[in-house]
């Protein structure tokens, strides 16, 4: 071809040692040409029929493969070919260069597709419900390694001019130095079939893990990577293989359960705590939760005395009522009743050992809304209501003295 434009220019009265370089320069500028309108037509033809053809069908999976880029990065691949295809027509050692060139840059980019492609694998797998359970990111990961390895291996054998199996023998020697350089690759394959396998952690799972910061909502899950968006709207990234070392807390099984735990207490003042009087009693039984577990109380307590010859002139002897345990009992029967909470999980009022503070009283019962929102929202109606009766029970909620209690007391000894 060469020779040919040569002569062409010769006809034209062109000196024949500058017409060399001219007719070099036109078939450069030839191949430019034939590049660009190569590019053209497979990028404003080719790739807009092909995505016009796959938005408007039927299926959703080809959608990811356009949106990933497939197909624009395979036709990078085209401008390529045409340059590989006229390098005949330069000389042996400059066709060979540009065959070469032109095979490595189309082995890069045809490793950049294949990353491209199982991105979209991943991004078509994301919308099934399994991938929540079962994520493929970290596998997907490794695949793409084990291309980068692959292609650089076959770059590096036409660049040296050596056989790729001697290479990857020469490779196998310097296998420590590989372990160590992908150590956190390989830790985090192993980490993610574990995780995988045992279903450790899955995308949407909310997770606890203090050491690293960690306290919120599992994003994405990654060959090297955990990510975590925490409740502050931050992101937490872990390594992968931390999740099988360490330990950490999921809250998915409360999630699944359908029920949310409330453990608080608030401390009783010991001194406030005594037997119930009469007239106390007769109070409590007008308190719907309590009337019908005073009235069984009275009678079982009088046959209890009766029974043992108990003399009741003195409240020590014998069997009473205290007024923190009908207040326990009213308590627990409010918690029954109560319509946010789950009555097939436990609910139980109970005293905790006395304490510098008081007594503690702890409710301990599961919300049937699962929501942080919805939970603060009963647990507070929850807590609101019991400071609000404790008074009427005789009983005084244990608080260091404020500003206004010390003058009230100085008040009162003037």
């Amino acid at each position: 071809m060469i020779q040919e434009i040569t002569k062409w220019i010769i006809a034209y009265g062109v000196d024949a040692a500058v017409s060399g370089y001219l007719a070099i320069a036109v078939t450069i500028l030839c191949i430019i040409l034939s590049c660009i309108i190569a590019s053209l037509i497979t990028n404003k033809i080719v790739l807009k029929f092909l995505s016009r053809v796959m938005m408007h069908n039927m299926f959703k999976w080809d959608d990811a493969i356009i949106r990933s880029g497939v197909f624009k990065k395979l036709s990078r691949i085209v401008p390529a070919l045409v340059v590989y295809s006229y390098a005949h027509v330069f000389s042996t050692q400059i066709a060979i260069t540009i065959q070469n060139l032109a095979t490595i840059y189309i082995i890069i980019t045809g490793a950049l597709s294949v990353d491209a492609l199982l991105n979209s694998i991943d991004d078509i797998y994301r919308t099934y419900e399994t991938s929540k359970h079962k994520p493929i990111k970290g596998y997907l990961q490794v695949v793409k390694i084990f291309v980068y390895i692959i292609a650089g291996i076959v770059i590096i054998a036409m660049i040296t001019g050596r056989n790729p199996v001697l290479i990857l023998s020469g490779i196998g020697a310097l296998s420590a130095v590989l372990i160590l350089i992908f150590k956190d690759s390989l830790l985090g394959l192993v980490a993610g079939i574990q995780l995988s396998s045992n279903d450790m952690i899955r995308i949407g799972d909310w997770i606890e893990m203090p050491k690293y910061g960690a306290d919120g909502d599992v994003i994405d899950i990654s060959l090297n990577t955990v990510k975590v968006e925490n409740f502050d709207k931050t992101i937490t990234t872990i390594p992968t293989y931390v999740l099988v070392s360490d330990s950490f807390k999921n809250w998915r099984g409360m999630t699944q359960s359908g029920g949310r735990r409330i453990k608080r207490s608030i401390f009783i003042d010991i001194t406030s705590i005594t037997f119930c009087t009469e007239e106390l009693l007769k109070e409590f039984k007008k308190i719907h939760y309590l009337t019908e577990y005073i009235q069984k109380q009275e009678i079982e307590v009088e046959i209890y005395n009766l029974e043992h010859d108990i003399d009741t002139s003195t409240i020590i002897n014998g069997r009473h009522l205290t007024n923190i345990g009908v207040f326990r009992i009213y308590l627990q029967n409010y918690l029954y009743n109560h319509a946010k909470l789950h009555s097939n999980m436990v609910q139980m009022v109970r005293l905790l050992p006395p304490v510098e503070h008081g007594i503690p009283l702890e409710v301990y019962a599961f919300t049937n809304e699962i929501e942080w929102e919805a939970y603060e929202r009963i647990q507070s109606d929850i807590f609101d209501h019991i400071l609000a009766i404790i008074p009427h029970f005789g009983l005084r909620v244990f608080q260091k003295p404020t500003g206004h209690d010390l003058r009230a007391s100085l008040g009162e000894r003037k």
